[in-house]
């Protein structure tokens, strides 16, 4: 079924390129059925991007979906035009009396700061409070991730001697895990950050759950155990060149700056491993944690 987006973004001609199942407002409106309610708090400085690559792997679900695309009102990004923040984005204040079946956080390019540091750190704790009542189940990207650990958790992040980069084997630790259905035993995922999440500090809380890690890049998927929350440290919404645009902007202000592990063949082409694993993921989530679990009427979330 498809996923349900404003006419006018840049994205929909994307995706229908790709044969992404995507439905305009008008025809969504004609349909008699109560669409899976998503919102998406967009933290990255590449929005339109980013809109993309989770509008795509969102578009695999059994119900039609409504696409809330939100930013942050305590700032103003910097790489995104007014105006399209203006046409297609809310603020919490908007939305703030309302309820969602889920709730997507993407990571942003602050994990080197300290969190009071984060111009919209305070923002960002009512929104991560405001999910507990309001949205079925909140899936947390990178550093958001960490924010939302955090914040519901105290588990600090951990400075990297280098960064992370690149696309590396990660491995399933819980094998019986709804989240993981369908996934072989070992699948990959790519990386792009230059703080981490130690698993010591994630057995310290009893209601989390390690579900996948990799013996290179450390912990990937976290659960809690209430199954409401989930915390993905890695980039499994990337596109095919997203790391090579980062690695030529870092190449760009460092001559030395290596190339991402295991991204390039032995001839200099990029390889794409991980698109199954993605959609698998986003999948499950939707359609275990989002529709199995939500109630028809929202208001009772």
């Amino acid at each position: 079924m498809p996923i349900r987006i404003p006419n006018n973004l840049p994205a929909k001609k994307l995706l229908a390129k790709e044969n992404i199942f995507v439905m305009g407002e008008k025809r969504a409106a004609k349909q008699d059925i109560r669409p899976l309610e998503i919102a998406l708090l967009n933290l990255m400085p590449t929005k339109v991007e980013t809109e993309t690559q989770l509008a795509r792997v969102l578009g695999n679900t059994p119900l039609q979906v409504n696409f809330t695309l939100l930013t942050t009102d305590s700032y103003q990004p910097k790489h995104t035009s007014k105006q399209h923040l203006i046409s297609f984005y809310k603020t919490f204040a908007d939305v703030k009396d309302k309820k969602f079946d889920g709730l997507v956080v993407t990571g942003a390019p602050v994990e080197l700061l300290d969190w009071s540091e984060v111009k919209y750190w305070d923002e960002l704790k009512r929104i991560f409070d405001w999910s507990v009542t309001n949205v079925c189940s909140s899936l947390f990207i990178c550093w958001g991730a960490q924010a939302a650990l955090q914040h519901f958790h105290k588990v600090p992040k951990h400075k990297l001697p280098q960064k992370k980069f690149g696309v590396f084997l990660h491995r399933v630790k819980k094998k019986n895990a709804i989240l993981l259905r369908g996934f072989d035993e070992e699948f990959w995922v790519p990386v792009s950050r230059n703080t981490e999440t130690r698993a010591e500090d994630l057995k310290k809380v009893k209601d989390l759950e390690i579900l996948a890690d990799s013996k290179d890049s450390g912990v990937y998927l976290v659960r809690n155990k209430k199954r409401k929350q989930i915390f993905a440290f890695n980039h499994p919404e990337y596109d095919r060149e997203t790391l090579l645009t980062e690695f030529e902007r870092d190449r760009a202000k460092d001559a030395n700056f290596p190339e991402p592990e295991n991204y390039f063949d032995e001839k200099g082409k990029l390889l794409m491993r991980w698109q199954a694993h993605t959609t698998l993921l986003f999948s499950n989530w939707l359609n275990y944690y989002v529709y199995q679990e939500t109630p028809f009427d929202l208001s009772k979330i």
